[in-house]
């Protein structure tokens, strides 16, 4: 399998989408998905149609999984498989704030090998590929080596379900002032690749979906980060860490003494 191939293509097509979503209606048409808050926009399933139709023109028997339309299923027995989040950061999107991104990562068996996540206001993208080191712009990336827990910036994001949002805040008490301070941008991807770059020292978020995850977890790693769940199980649905190896550490002691579950959904 050629990974440049498939990072070239994922490259383009976000690129593309992104410059979709900069055009963005004066009047956006909203609605929800899983609790009031959780808004999707008529821009999140124009971007993702834009997405699949790109990538099925190019690899025709590929399997994709978007995250309005679901499962696409491929004509290949070997197919790879595309996670696509055509808007990661939709609540910043419908409020105009400029931090939401692109996020398409290749999968083969169940494994990420080629991403990008594209920043679409700062024109920044983020690419990786398996072994391949990561980059922003072409310029390779590295996470940071703070191990000081109290001197580390980390970014988390929260559900949008009211009872996970108190039991998320709970932990919070316990986490802010062990550390430097607290980031919540708004974009998971975004946040995965704030770490890759060197941009806050760690990041822990519960709840998140694969398309969330798929290509900033790549990114993450190919920087030098460790990204994980909790006692040895993968990101997702449970609780996700990124950070250098030994941060890591520190910040999977510091939330289960906090009392994160490692099956905290």
């Amino acid at each position: 399998m050629d990974l440049a191939e498939l990072v070239g293509l994922a490259d383009r097509v976000a690129r593309e989408a992104g410059a979709l979503l900069r055009d963005r209606p004066v009047h956006l048409k909203v609605t929800s998905k899983t609790t009031p808050t959780d808004a999707v926009t008529e821009m999140d399933a124009a971007s993702e149609r834009l997405i699949i139709d790109r990538i099925l023109a190019a690899r025709p028997g590929d399997r994709i999984v978007g995250e309005e339309s679901g499962k696409h299923d491929g004509r290949d027995d070997d197919a790879v498989t595309w996670l696509v989040d055509p808007i990661d950061g939709t609540v910043n999107y419908l409020y105009d704030l400029p931090q939401f991104s692109v996020s398409i990562a290749a999968q083969i068996s169940g494994e990420s090998v080629a991403g990008v996540v594209y920043d679409v206001m700062r024109d920044e993208m983020y690419a990786a590929t398996r072994s391949g080191g990561a980059t922003r712009n072409g310029e390779q990336l590295h996470c940071t080596q703070q191990t000081d827990l109290g001197l580390s910036l980390v970014a988390t994001g929260f559900a949008y379900a009211a009872e996970a949002r108190r039991a998320q805040a709970d932990v919070l008490a316990t986490v802010l002032p062990a550390v430097r301070d607290i980031r919540r941008l708004g974009s998971a991807a975004l946040d995965l690749c704030a770490v890759a770059a060197g941009r806050v020292d760690g990041y822990y978020e519960a709840g998140m979906h694969p398309w969330d995850w798929a290509a900033g977890a790549l990114i993450a790693t190919e920087a030098g980060a460790q990204v994980g769940g909790l006692n040895g199980r993968p990101p997702g649905a449970w609780t996700t860490l990124a950070a250098n190896p030994v941060l890591f550490g520190e910040l999977e002691r510091l939330l289960l003494e906090a009392g994160v579950s490692s099956e905290m959904s």
